[in-house]
């Protein structure tokens, strides 16, 4: 009989509560046990708008109060984005590090759920980045902007989603090669370029991932744009996108841990 501090049933089965529990305790481990690490991830972002908002304002003086809600907005939905996806990908890269990815495949959960287990711990805490960050924003440039729970945190999960499957894509490439570090980050930087896409003037640019997203966050953030206000078809062309991302990112995800194991390449780094 397991232990219960090891392994929960319920039923025949094993518990993804418990899966859950020591997914995200991990996690916070990690955060806590690397205090200087953490306080500079934070701290980077919160610089790089100190800079982008004092800077213009020198620069360019009271003109750049015009753009200042898009630019908080798009730090945000940023913030959001980078989080996600780097502890997505940059994960599999690590516990092939520590020799304990062979571990993930072992689980009784089956790898992926694993995998989707970690991506739901990773959202929440990119969620509780990105709204410490907003609010320090906030104070900083005395911007206060509409923060409605009901509209932003469903239209960020929706964000997320596409944001999502692009790391499950760039987790199936960290399993076959490895050592794939400079294309996260110039993905990271990539994400700057579709977050400021002029999506609400060529429609065509709402097809990529995370523009659409971001967006009806602007609208909604720097417009005060309720969720229902909203045209149906405007929802419906999120939910698709970041539907099509997911699901597209976590097929190569599968397909690729498929090879990886038949090629022999998980106990190598």
């Amino acid at each position: 009989m397991a232990t219960a501090d090891t392994r929960h049933e319920t039923g025949d089965g094993p518990s993804l509560l418990a899966l859950v529990w020591v997914v995200l305790r991990k996690q916070l481990i990690l955060l806590v046990r690397y205090p200087l690490n953490t306080a500079t991830q934070f701290l980077t972002l919160a610089i790089l708008f100190g800079i982008i908002f004092f800077g213009g304002q020198a620069v360019a003086g009271p003109t750049i109060t015009d753009s200042l809600g898009g630019i908080i907005v798009g730090l945000f939905v940023w913030t959001l984005a980078i989080v996600a996806f780097s502890q997505l990908s940059w994960n599999v890269t690590r516990e092939a590090q520590w020799g304990t990815l062979e571990r993930l495949f072992l689980s009784p959960n089956g790898f992926g759920t694993v995998m989707v287990t970690k991506t739901a711990v990773n959202i929440l805490l990119s969620f509780l980045w990105a709204f410490v960050l907003l609010l320090v924003m906030m104070v900083m440039s005395g911007e206060w902007l509409a923060v409605d729970p009901l509209t932003v945190v469903p239209l960020g999960l929706l964000t997320v989603a596409s944001i999502t499957g692009i790391g499950f894509f760039f987790a199936g490439l960290a399993l076959l090669y490895k050592r794939i570090d400079n294309v996260f980050q110039l993905v990271q930087w990539a994400f700057v370029a579709l977050i400021a896409a002029p999506a609400g003037t060529y429609p065509v640019l709402k097809l990529l991932p995370i523009s659409h997203g971001s967006y009806l966050l602007r609208r909604a953030m720097d417009d005060g744009v309720r969720l229902w206000e909203f045209a149906p078809r405007e929802l419906g062309l999120l939910i698709a996108t970041s539907a099509g991302y997911l699901l597209v990112g976590y097929y190569c995800l599968y397909r690729a841990q498929r090879r990886a194991r038949r090629n022999g390449l998980l106990d190598q780094y």
